[in-house]
């Protein structure tokens, strides 16, 4: 069993990589997103989520296309200060993974392929004192 993903920082984020200028393209007056990037730097760690897991260098390229359906939503915390608004979505995504120290590769199915997820949102987040000052608005 693998499991991709970048390393966690020191300061404890993880699932963070920095987005290259032009890797995300949105359309249709901002209903679709289309995210696409090459050779990510990541680890195969099998052992996640223990903190201290063997980890060995990986490459990762995904593209992941986003389509809002004319559903609303609302997902909205105030004791955990976070809110979600938006559209419900369509979301597709194909990726290959590589740990050249192991000889190991995996590709998925094309995009055009592989069955949409089960659920997605494209919208606007805002939490902590971002949630306080959207509602003073």
């Amino acid at each position: 069993m693998h499991d991709f993903h970048p390393p966690i920082t020191d300061a404890g984020l993880y699932w963070v990589v920095p987005v290259p200028a032009g890797a995300l393209q949105w359309s249709d007056g901002g209903r679709s997103a289309t995210i696409e990037m090459q050779d990510v730097a990541v680890i195969d760690q099998p052992k996640w989520p223990a903190r201290k897991a063997q980890a060995t260098p990986a490459r990762m390229s995904f593209k992941m296309v986003f389509e809002a359906t004319n559903q609303a939503v609302t997902y909205d915390d105030k004791a955990k200060l976070f809110r979600v608004t938006g559209f419900l979505a369509i979301c597709r995504m194909e990726a290959r993974v590589a740990v050249p120290s192991m000889g190991f590769s995996w590709r998925s199915d094309p995009i055009d392929k592989c069955p949409p997820a089960a659920f997605a949102v494209i919208g606007n987040e805002v939490n902590g004192k971002y949630y306080e000052e959207e509602a003073a608005r």
